[in-house]
């Protein structure tokens, strides 16, 4: 049984180990899930060598990155990457890109990403696959004289983009093979980013059914303890809020000024990352600054009514659903009860 259009994020959270995401992939492929995502932190989740990881463990599941960012690797670095992927894994990899956040960018000194950067990167992999040599590019990715992976190469490498407002969701319609949203949209967003991508897909002059749209949806079950279910769920929208709160609510349409409240209370303001270091006296206070509504667009109470809003991503347009903040141990009771209500 292969449950295609469902997934997970390996490494959910804070992970004590990396090493977690062994058992982790071998259950899910046990479960029958369909992919396994790949998020990026520089701390103990590098992507190329999670990656490399959940290949070598797994026989079927798809492993995908979701994403990592092209300016942070040189070029010929990502396609080496991806290449020695695919190999590995027998054509089991999607490379999955994303914007980062820009204030870490800057901290950095990475510089930020554009809509033009990312599609020229696009358009680089596609041709390094092809096998073919990419001479003297000066372009919105950058300046190189030569890139080259292997003459004799004609494969095609899938790829993904975490999507967010509409010049991503465009981009994705028109450049990639599989686009994935942010958690915590609601319905009418939801429906609102699976219309723009196939649009754009269709206008592009592609077959809108051949870009994968995943919803990435907060999944945390009754089952879960209360504590983990507050930091996978408060925690984690808290943080998002921290970190790109202007733009979630304006995508959502939601009100700004409770976002301005949330961040201007003293808690939120001295706890940056609030799913990573907040205790639950913590997360239990900033539960009372987050309307209902603004939480309510997730998979929880029991497995039955998880699956039910899980089906309802789907119903949206959704052509996968990623069960989002949960190990496959967690999603369990889910994935079970997902087969045996099947029509």
């Amino acid at each position: 049984m292969l449950l295609e259009n469902l997934a997970f994020y390996t490494l959910a959270g804070q992970p004590r180990s990396s090493r977690d995401l062994v058992a982790e992939v071998t259950e899910a492929e046990a479960m029958g899930l369909g992919t396994a995502f790949i998020s990026e932190r520089y701390n103990k989740k590098e992507a190329a060598t999670l990656s490399g990881a959940a290949g070598a463990v797994s026989q079927r599941i798809t492993i995908a990155t979701a994403a990592t960012n092209h300016n942070t690797r040189h070029p010929i670095v990502t396609a080496g990457f991806a290449r020695t992927m695919q190999s590995l894994t027998g054509g089991r990899f999607v490379l999955g890109l994303g914007r980062g956040i820009p204030k870490l960018q800057d901290a950095f000194g990475m510089g930020r990403v554009t809509t033009a950067a990312i599609e020229d990167f696009v358009a680089i992999m596609r041709r390094l696959f092809r096998g073919e040599a990419v001479m003297g590019h000066n372009g919105p990715a950058g300046t190189w004289p030569v890139l080259h992976l292997d003459s004799s190469l004609d494969e095609y490498l899938p790829m993904g983009f975490v999507a967010f407002g509409p010049n991503s969701l465009e981009l994705a319609g028109r450049a990639f093979d599989e686009v994935v949203l942010h958690t915590y949209f609601t319905d009418e967003t939801t429906e609102r980013c699976v219309r723009t991508v196939k649009r754009a897909a269709e206008k592009a002059g592609r077959d809108p059914a051949d870009v994968k749209v995943w919803s990435c949806f907060a999944t945390v079950g009754d089952h879960v303890a209360e504590d983990k279910r507050l930091m996978k769920t408060v925690g984690r929208l808290g943080t998002y809020l921290q970190g790109y709160g202007d733009l979630l609510v304006r995508t959502n349409g939601w009100d700004g000024k409770v976002l301005q409240r949330f961040l201007a209370d003293p808690v939120v303001a001295a706890t940056p990352g609030l799913d990573m270091v907040a205790t639950t006296e913590q997360l239990e206070h900033v539960a009372t600054l987050i309307p209902d509504e603004w939480l309510a667009p997730a998979a929880t109470g029991s497995p039955a009514r998880c699956v039910a809003a899980i089906r309802n991503q789907f119903d949206l347009g959704c052509d996968g659903v990623i069960m989002h903040g949960a190990t496959p141990a967690e999603l369990k009771p889910i994935v079970d009860e997902f087969v045996a209500s099947r029509v």
